[in-house]
């Protein structure tokens, strides 16, 4: 168990080894929540990796569904919706 001591400001030191068990680097970000009251924090660059991989299970299948073969059928099918916007 580590321990971290609060300043007037509301802010905390996290420990060293803490850092590098969860790859926290100068200037990310942290993202605290809470449950059952307990609260729990994490670096929000894994969420951002969890989310996007999550992102990319959903969507695999999809493309073929729609009719997309090639890379560039999406970029066909971005600019006819831009250009129907622009009308």
């Amino acid at each position: 168990m580590e321990v971290a001591r609060v300043t007037s400001k509301g802010q905390i030191t996290i420990p060293r080894d803490i850092r590098g068990k969860m790859n926290i680097k100068q200037g990310d970000k942290i993202v605290f929540f809470e449950d059952n009251g307990k609260c729990f924090f994490q670096n929000s660059a894994s969420i951002a990796i969890k989310t996007l991989e999550d992102f990319q299970k959903l969507m695999k299948g999809e493309a073929k569904k729609a009719g997309f073969t090639e890379p560039e059928d999406v970029e066909k099918y971005i600019k006819s919706i831009r250009k129907e916007k622009k009308k």
